[in-house]
């Protein structure tokens, strides 16, 4: 039952210890709120079938006795149904919705961008009447986690509760940059935006897609890979097909899988944000980057409501955190800053990871360029201000592959992250600060 909470803080076992309350007479699968403000999706009593109805509040028989936390949750089952999107699995499929999009991806290629982009905005015209998960950042997993923390250490006066801090050296937040490239001129583009990229000292990973629209030569990965950048794959032909059936992705995903030696890659992201996070044994990639935070702006709609990258089995999903710039440009229809900003604010204040997909097929107007250069000027920034940690997403499995496999120990009183890449690890602190949870890091040993 504590699985997930001890993994998510890499805390230490014996000072929060999570049971499930035995005396509920009715348990059933659904929506139900921890606090005002998250909403959960699990077994819990009086759960309702949708997010739009009055919420039972789980927070109010939830009870602390020591280093007890007594929930009439499974805040395990819980993290995993959001993460993995299994509430999405009570909307019906809708056949004429699959004929549309069928359609779309078959007859896209004639399209003018125009017209495309028309038949998106009809397509999500309306977004803004969902209420789950919470726009435009969903952080439900993440507050929680926070808030059977709060709990644990309320209970338990005077109790500073170690864990294992979320990034590197003690930095507030990571935020990695992506680029998926769609067509040969956004091929074409790539040197230009490395340019500008470097410009302000932030590396990046550009997804590929191996087997359609252009053709991606040795020479076009060696120059990516040679000015520190990083190549994955993206999809196999971008078709919108991938996940059309599992007999057809697992032929596919073997095809994909032949690219991970050809591109050198470790890591994946499908056309579109399309996904079944089910399927994902077929894959040999380290990681994956294709699931949504909160999707109700991209072909399929759910979300994985948290800010931190997670395991699905032994691949790290880096979810996207952040709206796409084509998204931004094309259906909200803004060249402004301001929503990055919010959604930055959100993230951060969650010290989660901000992921961005920035296609180089939609920055070469001058408009969308200098609002991309604008946004790399506003992370540089915060990098300096802040403590930011800029990364490459192969940086950030790397660091969460050992960060998952450190322990905390107590050593002639004192506290020690042992495992691989524990000097990069800081040691902090949850306590009750003002009524509210509150974190220090521990400077470096």
């Amino acid at each position: 039952m504590n699985q997930a909470f001890i993994r998510y803080f890499r805390c230490p076992e014996s000072l929060v210890k999570l049971d499930l309350l035995t005396d509920q007479v009715e348990i059933k699968e659904g929506y139900f709120k921890f606090g005002p403000d998250i909403i959960c999706y699990g077994q819990s009593p009086s759960a309702s079938d949708r997010p739009e109805s009055q919420l039972s509040d789980a927070l109010a028989s939830s009870q602390a006795d020591g280093d007890t936390c007594h929930l009439p949750f499974n805040p395990t089952e819980v993290a995993e149904n959001l993460r993995l999107e299994r509430y999405e699995s009570r909307v019906e499929s809708s056949r004429w919705k699959d004929a549309v999009r069928a359609t779309y991806y078959t007859l896209r290629p004639a399209f003018p961008v125009a017209f495309r982009r028309h038949l998106q905005r009809f397509w999500l015209r309306d977004w803004e009447k969902r209420i789950f998960p919470r726009w435009p950042v969903d952080r439900s997993v993440d507050q929680m986690f926070e808030k059977i923390m709060y709990l644990a250490t309320q209970a338990q006066p005077g109790l500073e509760i170690p864990f294992i801090w979320f990034w590197p050296e003690g930095r507030t937040s990571c935020a990695v940059m992506t680029h998926d490239v769609e067509s040969a001129s956004g091929l074409e583009f790539i040197s230009h935006l490395m340019d500008m990229n470097d410009s302000f000292s932030i590396k990046s990973s550009f997804q590929l897609i191996p087997d359609a629209r252009y053709v991606v030569t040795q020479e076009i990965l060696a120059s990516v890979r040679e000015r520190g950048f990083e190549a994955n794959v993206h999809d196999l032909k971008h078709d919108g097909h991938l996940y059309d059936s599992h007999e057809k992705f697992k032929r596919s995903a073997q095809k994909i899988n032949t690219f991970v030696d050809q591109f050198g890659s470790k890591g994946f992201r499908s056309g579109a944000l399309y996904r079944n996070q089910a399927w994902y044994s077929e894959f040999q990639f380290a990681y994956d980057m294709s699931v949504p935070n909160v999707a109700h702006l991209d072909p399929q709609r759910g979300g994985c409501c948290t800010v931190m990258p997670y395991f699905v089995d032994d691949i790290l999903e880096i979810p996207v955190t952040m709206t796409q710039d084509h998204t931004l440009f094309n259906i909200l229809e803004s060249y402004s800053l301001d929503l990055w900003q919010e959604q930055m604010d959100l993230i951060m204040k969650q010290h989660g990871l901000i992921s961005f997909i920035v296609h180089p097929d939609y920055i070469q107007t001058s408009r969308a360029r200098d609002t991309y250069i604008q946004l790399l000027s506003h992370l540089s920034e915060v990098r300096s201000q802040k403590g930011l940690w800029i990364a490459l997403p192969g940086d950030v499995n790397t660091w969460w592959r050992q960060r998952d496999n450190m322990q905390i120990v107590q050593k002639n009183g004192e506290w020690k992250i042992e495992g691989a890449g524990s000097e990069k690890a800081r040691i902090a602190y949850a306590t009750i600060r003002d009524n509210s949870l509150s974190y220090r890091i521990a400077e470096a040993s």
